[in-house]
């Protein structure tokens, strides 16, 4: 579900996949961020399905990445994402 409010949490989960050269776990997230595991599953589940992170299902651990088409999909969201990130100061 999309909303206007984006959190720091969300933020730090964005970055760190947008950073990322390749395909990148849950685990990856949480290791590289400090986020809790729950929040980093939901965060993620939520940018795939607002088409920003392509989601790969893979065993054992599913994968993510920037979507090439995150903009096209979703520009509003991607565009509060990187104000966001200017607030935040990341």
């Amino acid at each position: 579900m999309e909303t206007n409010e984006v959190s720091l949490h969300q933020v730090k989960v964005f970055q760190f996949v947008q950073k990322s050269t390749g395909w990148v776990t849950n685990d990856d997230i949480v290791k590289g961020t400090g986020v809790k595991y729950r929040t980093v599953a939901l965060h993620t589940k939520n940018l795939v399905s607002l088409g920003v992170f392509d989601h790969a299902e893979v065993f054992p651990n599913h994968r993510f990445k920037m979507s090439s088409k995150a903009e096209m999909r979703n520009k509003a969201y991607s565009l509060r994402m990187q104000q966001a990130i200017e607030v935040f100061g990341l």
